[in-house]
């Protein structure tokens, strides 16, 4: 099958790569020439594993191409609508700026029978609004929502071998026909038994921020936990095994530290309540406002620990940051609580160096007033203090007695709960973490 991508960003160039995988011929478009031109190469826009190899495999194939002219995608079937919905800049709410912008430039080269796939994601009616701009212009086409599950540092993964795959289409004949065209998009998951859930728009458009708004949700849970777990001497990750093994609650996202961030959960939940707002149901979202604010408040917490490691003085003393990411095996910063903490700790007159294994340069864009290095050995040189913020698997393996003969004094705080406390002050190191007290 002939496919376009309409934006060729995280979402986009991941889908792209993976549909040319399941044997498609892909078309990606992007007004963006240098990432065009970057992914004309070969080369990934951004890090994520699996990725470059993929490219170089699909494109080999000649199955995969990139172009800048919105013209290019003229003779697909199927064009997927993969660009991002940041949040506004004056408020909550998600920018349909680019979503609108991708589906307007699409419009002059739809024909009759083609499929329109929104993955992006949106506030719920944006796909009603967007169908009768589609139906208005090219009535043969049609328009279903097909929202996207990824994990950044697994998204290849999620989308040659997705949990579960949802389609909101228009009823009748248009919407059984939009069936079986994704049907057979997704041909090779499907015969894995990959569920299939079919519904209407609205349901569609509600799946992925009902998803990412429970695990915002659950993760704060444990660190709503971890706040008084450290009033009272009860240690969290104890708490969090123990509530874990009911069935019902479950131990995935019951990790306690330093919070979510990135692109997707924090700006989802808000949007999320921003259009709950609008349509007058405000009050059933209220919850998600003590979510977002139990998760910021980790980040105030880590920095108070960071003080009062130092005595209650920061100006002046050298800290060393492991982790700028907001997650392991991404390079993205955006929303960082690590990134967040190592500023607001430069903000406060210490000394900060930061390393991160594939975020530095994104991140020193980002705060240039940090200082950044390449490992984890060079940060830590003359450390006062080390905070563990971003749970690479280099920074977890860490040899502590290593470690300790680098730095001037061996204090460690982390803020993911990644390490073995007892390796570490079995090295010497005043070892403390969210949700774990001083014990």
């Amino acid at each position: 099958m002939r496919i376009s991508v309409i934006g060729c960003g995280y979402l986009g160039a991941v889908h792209a790569a993976c549909m040319a995988k399941l044997g498609h011929v892909v078309t990606g478009f992007d007004v963006d020439k240098e990432k065009i031109d970057a992914l004309r190469r070969g080369e990934a826009p951004f890090f994520e594993p699996g990725l470059p190899a993929l490219l170089t495999e699909v494109m080999a194939t000649g199955r995969l191409s990139f172009s800048d002219d919105p013209a290019a995608v003229a003779g697909s079937n199927v064009h997927f609508v993969c660009v991002g919905t940041p949040q506004v800049s004056d408020g909550n709410a998600a920018d349909m700026t680019y979503v609108d912008a991708a589906v307007t430039s699409l419009l002059p080269h739809l024909a009759d029978g083609d499929l329109v796939v929104g993955k992006s994601t949106v506030p719920v009616g944006s796909a009603e609004r967007l169908a009768e701009q589609i139906a208005s212009t090219s009535p043969g086409a049609t328009l279903v929502w097909n929202p996207e599950f990824l994990r950044e540092g697994f998204a290849v993964k999620d989308t040659l071998h997705p949990d579960r795959l949802v389609y909101g289409v228009p009823e009748g004949d248009a919407g059984a026909r939009a069936v079986e065209i994704l049907d057979e998009v997704y041909a090779g998951p499907i015969a894995e038994g990959t569920p299939r859930i079919v519904s209407d728009y609205a349901t569609a458009q509600l799946v992925k921020v009902a998803a990412n708004s429970f695990l915002a949700t659950k993760i704060s849970f444990i660190n709503a936990m971890a706040e008084l777990c450290e009033a009272t001497g009860a240690d969290v990750t104890h708490l969090a095994e123990a509530i874990g093994h009911d069935e019902r609650i479950g131990r995935r996202f019951l990790n306690a530290g330093l919070g979510f961030g990135g692109g997707c959960l924090p700006k989802d939940i808000r949007a999320f309540m921003a259009r709950a707002d609008e349509l007058g149901v405000d009050q059933a979202l209220s919850f998600l406002r003590e979510v977002d604010a139990i998760n910021l408040r980790r980040r105030s917490r880590m920095v108070t620990l960071a003080s009062e490691e130092l005595d209650g003085t920061l100006e002046g003393r050298r800290i060393a940051v492991l982790g700028a990411s907001f997650k392991p095996n991404s390079d993205d910063v955006r929303d960082s609580p690590a990134l967040d903490v190592a500023a607001k700790l430069r903000e406060l007159g210490a000394q900060v160096v930061v390393t991160d294994p594939e975020a530095n340069a994104n991140a020193k864009a980002r705060q240039p007033q940090l200082v950044f290095v390449e490992s984890a050995e060079d940060a830590v040189v003359d450390a006062e203090l080390v905070l563990l913020l971003t749970e690479w698997p280099e920074f977890v393996q860490l040899d502590p007695v290593a470690l300790a003969k680098l730095v001037d004094s061996p204090r460690m705080l982390d803020g993911r709960n990644a390490l073995d406390p007892s390796a570490w002050r079995d090295a010497g190191w005043t070892y403390r973490a969210l949700g774990r007290g001083k014990h």
